[in-house]
């Protein structure tokens, strides 16, 4: 069993970047894929951005492709949100996620994938 714990999270301008860490333990991170989901209040959970096992294939929502860059470092066993021109509406709970599960980007961007999941840390983008 993984377990993960979200960093990074904070109160941001409009325009602004933060960058998201999901530090891993327990198991070769290696051996999942990841993703980043967020919850903002009042509504559900939605797909933010997804990573293969080695890396090499990514996916992304559409109201953050272009903005946000998701990556990973095996060695170091995180896997990284980077977040660039913030908007408003991105304002959430952002959650890591991970699971064995093969690589299809629609199988990557539904949160019932995955088994493991983190705490989660808060992004506010607000003037």
């Amino acid at each position: 069993q993984v377990q993960l714990v979200e960093s990074g999270g904070g109160l941001v301008q409009p325009g602004g970047s933060l960058r998201l860490s999901c530090a891993a333990s327990g198991r070769t991170l290696g051996n999942y894929v990841m993703g980043w989901f967020r919850q903002a209040p009042g509504k559900e959970r939605e797909f933010v951005a997804a990573i293969s096992r080695s890396g090499l294939s990514t996916s992304y929502a559409d109201s953050v492709k272009g903005r946000f860059t998701i990556s990973r470092e095996n060695a170091k066993s995180t896997v990284y949100l980077q977040m660039n021109s913030l908007e408003p509406e991105d304002t959430a709970v952002y959650n890591c996620a991970a699971d064995f599960i093969g690589w299809t980007p629609s199988r990557a961007s539904r949160p019932r994938s995955y088994a493991y999941w983190g705490q989660g840390t808060q992004v506010t983008v607000s003037s």
